[in-house]
């Protein structure tokens, strides 16, 4: 479809603030996707061209915190190699099975990340003895999240980093890079099956990852140089704001559910 020069304009300009958000607590999906379908694009396109700018994103900010010495790409390819596999097995199960269920559980999943997330001490700019070795949180935890990647999205960086950092024990910079390197694999992976489906639309979608790959820099420079008391409140606020996205969706079948029994 064509879009407009200055629509595009105005949607890089959004994927700029995304990729910042996305960069220090995950989210950005959240300010693009509405976006995406106010402009006009059918939902699967949305995601599909969405997966395209967040995917260079994720690379970006993975980059910097390689950079930062917060990441070990070679030493966590076996992670990331699994969350890729595990995302395609998600995008193909989503042409086939209905959303719903997810759709309905993902608020409340997300209100209680927020409120651990608010009150724990997980969140930390030390680093602690990890609870699983990383041999089984690649087997149980990181396929899953994943797969949930591909299949529906929003919250999955933020179930990364309560995994990396309740079970691995990382610190809160480095658990932030290794989740924005799995966040890379998983959206690639996602990207790889729209891709083949044809249903990217290129000219946007690479005009916004330049957006987000800038606001990814900024994003994980001041994650690296605020650490803990900065990646907290963002990922309870953005925990919460995917919440209530996702509540008010008019579509979702657990407000359907409430609204039913409220009129009864």
């Amino acid at each position: 479809m064509a879009l407009a020069g200055d629509l595009i304009a105005l949607l890089t300009l959004a994927a700029f603030f995304a990729g910042a958000i996305d960069a220090i607590a995950g989210g950005g999906g959240l300010i693009i996707l509405p976006l995406l379908f106010l402009a006009g694009l059918d939902p699967v396109a949305a995601v599909a061209t969405n997966k395209l700018q967040s995917t260079f994103g994720a690379l970006a900010s993975t980059l910097s915190f390689m950079r930062g010495g917060h990441v070990d790409l070679r030493r966590h390819f076996p992670l990331a190699l699994t969350a890729l596999l595990a995302a395609v097995a998600g995008a193909l199960t989503v042409t086939t099975v209905p959303s719903d269920g997810l759709q309905a559980i993902m608020p409340v999943l997300l209100i209680l990340i927020a409120i651990y997330f608010a009150f724990s001490r997980s969140i930390r700019d030390s680093a602690i003895v990890a609870r699983w070795p990383i041999s089984r949180f690649m087997l149980l935890i990181v396929p899953p999240i994943a797969f949930y990647d591909g299949f529906f999205g929003p919250g999955a960086g933020s179930f990364y980093v309560l995994g990396v950092t309740a079970l691995l024990g990382f610190a809160a910079v480095p658990a932030t890079g290794l989740t924005k390197y799995l966040n890379f694999a998983s959206n690639l992976g996602a990207l790889i099956l729209f891709v083949a489906a044809g249903k990217v639309i290129w000219l946007l979608g690479l005009s916004m990852a330049i957006g987000n790959i800038a606001g990814a820099r900024v994003g994980s420079l001041l994650a690296m140089r605020a650490g803990a008391r900065l990646i907290r409140p963002l990922l309870v606020l953005i925990s919460l704001a995917m919440a209530l996205r996702l509540l008010i969706d008019a579509r979702n079948p657990l407000r359907l559910a409430v609204s039913t029994w409220i009129g009864a």
